[in-house]
């Protein structure tokens, strides 16, 4: 196993209980723009993973005593690691995600950013006292309540944000006390056993962090075992609500899916409205649970926002990860941007036109927008994951906020509008996790609170929201008598 040195060995080997294993078949990483091997892991075992949730729960003896100045100062050496090693995860993660470059370095500055909050917020965790002689019988008591770390949690995250999502996971753990047993995503493991030697050498506790790449077949005691307290997972949206139902008495926390809605009002600043819907539905080839799906414009500037629109549309550069010119990359594989297209082609074969793109090479897929489409079509219905949009015209504001509604997913919606009045009812009335106002659902920034209703998930992400589901209140109540 490497050290920090910039260099990668031939195979990595997966972090348990303090050590780092060579064990287990070898599997190779490959490149979703070319299908270039990038990397070699050793897939652990069930036995491996019944190894780890028991070095977990061991460690959790010194994790949940660690004063909080100690955590503080831990995940401040975890946020510097990363800085210290920024390209190198940024070049990895553009490797292995298919990713491009500068979006790469970008995802790696929010993981550090998370984990300078987790820092922050370490020293946070606060309580209350509560007067409790409310009645003649309770005279002369009074109770403080205080969080305690849940206890070792399991994290499973997916393939399109292999570092920042790790990084709302392990960041919010450490803060909280709690020890970790990491799965991450087979198609993206290099970023989190990367991260894994940075928060060794951070100095967090042997047997506090395992990282073990597992099939999915062999991680099934990450959700059975009772050894651990919460299940944090994000991906889709069938595999979440599946887990939960086998979870049994453990707290789950799930981050899934969404068709995230944007309506654009005709009194909204158009140039803008467009610029930031490329951004929304194209950044990582769309690949992300709040990228822009479905937009809604006022039917009297329609025609105007396409006409800003498109034309930015067109001009994204699509190209290899490592280009630093390329806007937009691979899907994570060519069976994903395969699907993608058997979607924009029904959707045609129903009636749609595609403005621009709809072509694919491979995990290639040119951006696409269509129109004409239908609330029934998969594109429409069904979480696209790929660089593909639909825009479609309104009359009636509170008709297209229905028409956002009707998803069964609820995770971000974005309002473009200067009437105040309008953005209020948008709050009032969208059901989804939260609405973004004056901008497109994709916005997030990492210490606000996130997540979604309906079959978008359950609980919520951002650091100090995160701390509350991994922590639970205990009162302490006294009798001066």
């Amino acid at each position: 196993m490497t050290q920090a040195t910039g260099t990668f060995a031939p195979a990595r080997g997966f972090l348990l209980d303090g050590r780092w294993l060579a064990e287990g078949e070898l599997f190779d990483i490959r490149a979703p723009h070319d299908g270039s091997v990038v990397g070699t892991a050793h897939r652990a075992t069930r036995a491996h993973l019944d190894a780890a949730i028991g070095a977990a729960a061991k460690a959790f003896d010194a994790t949940r005593k660690m004063p909080a100045y100690e955590r503080q100062r831990i995940l401040q050496a975890i946020a510097a690691g990363a800085t210290a090693r920024r390209e190198e995860l940024a070049r990895v993660l553009a490797l292995e995600a298919g990713k491009p470059i500068r979006a790469a370095r970008a995802e790696v500055d929010r993981a550090i950013f998370t984990f300078g909050l987790a820092a922050e917020e370490s020293t946070r965790i606060y309580g209350e006292w509560l007067p409790l002689d409310l009645q003649a019988a309770t005279a002369g008591r009074w109770a403080i309540v205080r969080r305690f770390p849940i206890g070792p949690i399991a994290s499973i995250t997916p393939f399109n944000f292999p570092v920042n999502l790790v990084a709302h996971k392990w960041g919010p753990a450490i803060a909280a006390g709690c020890s970790i047993v990491h799965k991450p995503a087979p198609q993206t493991p290099l970023c989190s056993l990367l991260l894994a030697e940075i928060v060794a050498e951070a100095g967090w506790p042997r047997g506090a962090l395992n990282v073990l790449p597992l099939t999915n077949e062999d991680a099934g005691q990450l959700v059975s075992d009772d050894r651990l307290k919460l299940l944090s997972f994000t991906g889709s949206g069938p595999v979440g609500w599946e887990l939960k139902r086998r979870a049994g008495k453990k707290r789950v926390a799930l981050e899934l899916g969404g068709i995230a809605g944007c309506i654009i009002h005709r009194d909204a600043d158009l140039a803008y409205a467009a610029e930031r819907c490329v951004f929304g539905g194209f950044s990582y080839a769309g690949q992300s649970c709040i990228s822009v799906q479905r937009v809604f414009v006022e039917r009297s500037v329609y025609e105007k926002f396409l006409g800003e629109f498109v034309p930015r549309v067109q001009k994204l550069q699509l190209g290899p990860p490592l280009d630093e010119a390329t806007d937009v990359g691979p899907m994570i594989s060519a069976d994903a941007a395969r699907r993608a297209v058997e979607w924009i082609d029904e959707a045609v074969a129903g009636g749609a036109r595609v403005l621009c793109g709809g072509k694919r090479a491979g995990a290639m897929l040119e951006p696409t927008v269509l129109t004409g489409t239908k609330p029934s079509q998969r594109v429409n219905c069904m979480e696209m994951f790929a660089p593909a949009l639909s825009v479609e015209p309104y009359d009636d504001f509170f008709a297209a906020m229905q028409q956002v509604n009707s998803s069964e997913y609820g995770l971000q919606a974005g309002v473009f509008t200067s009437d105040m009045s309008l953005g209020f009812a948008a709050y009032d009335t969208l059901d989804v996790g939260g609405v973004i106002l004056n901008d497109v659902p994709t916005f997030r920034i990492d210490h606000m609170p996130y997540g979604g209703v309906k079959d978008s998930g359950a609980g919520r992400e951002g650091i100090r929201y995160a701390i509350e589901e991994m922590t639970e209140r205990k009162l302490l109540a006294v009798n001066l008598r």
